[in-house]
């Protein structure tokens, strides 16, 4: 008997094995690496070539040397604007999830506050940044991560109050022939139904909170053991060392990769078992 449990163990753990082998060699992941390695080539070829200089345009063999002798400088700036991006999007998630029900409560309340949330998104970030932090000109931390939550909010609002008032009409039909409460279909009913919408928007909040923090520090420039990677970049730029700038212009765009990788895994564990979006892509593996 337990030889027979110790041969099935096997057997799932050679399929999740082979699965994950699949995946890494789909045309999804070996397409957009040949055009990766592709560019990188054409980049370095062209730069040694022409002869251009390093100040003018590195090549990538110089931008990662560059990133191994300037480590100890630049990962732990990278750190602090990730500190800042994260709570900044965790505060978005959860605010963007409490403005989103708000609205689902009444029309009149969506109509009525939807266009400031329209405002908050269109107002360009570099414009109030500034003002933002002048007024916590002693909080210099939390001036920033509001100005990343700003650039991070309206993606988690408008995809979760779409998805919070795209429920099955029937089943809403079924709930109200029931008499459940407000509160038992919002918890019920159209909270579930709005979880891959609200897992969506989640997923591209990730990357504006970067973005944001990113911008907010070029306008703080503040420096010192709390600086950010925008203020190494600056910094770089007004020593002409582009060689350092393209370093660590990399390693933000690493760290954008990474968090939308991991929110993406975040929803399709969430999703796996029930919603159709991953059901159907687990098929199709």
């Amino acid at each position: 008997m337990n030889k027979s449990i110790a041969s099935w163990q096997n057997l799932f753990t050679a399929k999740s094995v082979l699965k994950n082998l699949r995946k890494l060699v789909s045309l999804d992941v070996i397409a957009p690496m040949l055009v990766g390695v592709a560019v990188l080539l054409i980049w370095e070829v062209s730069v040694r070539v022409t002869n251009t200089p390093p100040f003018i345009l590195p090549g990538p063999w110089l931008v990662l040397k560059t990133m191994r002798q300037e480590w100890g400088n630049l990962f732990p700036a990278l750190l602090n604007t990730l500190a800042v991006t994260v709570v900044a999007f965790l505060v978005s998630a959860a605010s963007g999830l409490f403005v989103a029900i708000l609205f689902a409560q009444s029309k009149w309340i969506e109509k009525s506050l939807y266009p400031y949330a329209v405002v908050i998104q269109t107002t360009p970030l570099a414009a109030i940044a500034p003002l933002i932090i002048i007024w916590l000109k002693n909080n210099t931390f939390g001036a920033l991560v509001i100005c990343a939550w700003i650039a991070a909010l309206f993606p988690v609002i408008s995809n979760t109050t779409f998805g919070l008032n795209s429920i099955d009409s029937n089943l809403g039909d079924l709930f109200k022939l029931y008499k459940a409460s407000r509160w038992q279909t919002m918890l019920y009913l159209r909270l579930p139904s709005a979880l891959p919408y609200f897992l969506a928007g989640l997923r591209i909040s990730g990357g504006l909170a970067l973005i944001g923090a990113v911008v907010a520090e070029f306008v703080a420039g503040t420096g010192g053991s709390g600086s950010g990677i925008a203020y190494k970049i600056l910094i770089a730029g007004y020593n002409l060392q582009v060689p350092k700038m393209f370093a660590a212009l990399l390693m933000t765009t690493a760290l954008g990769i990474i968090i939308f990788v991991v929110l993406s895994a975040l929803s399709d564990l969430i999703l796996r078992d029930w919603h159709e979006s991953s059901v159907q892509q687990e098929g199709k593996i």
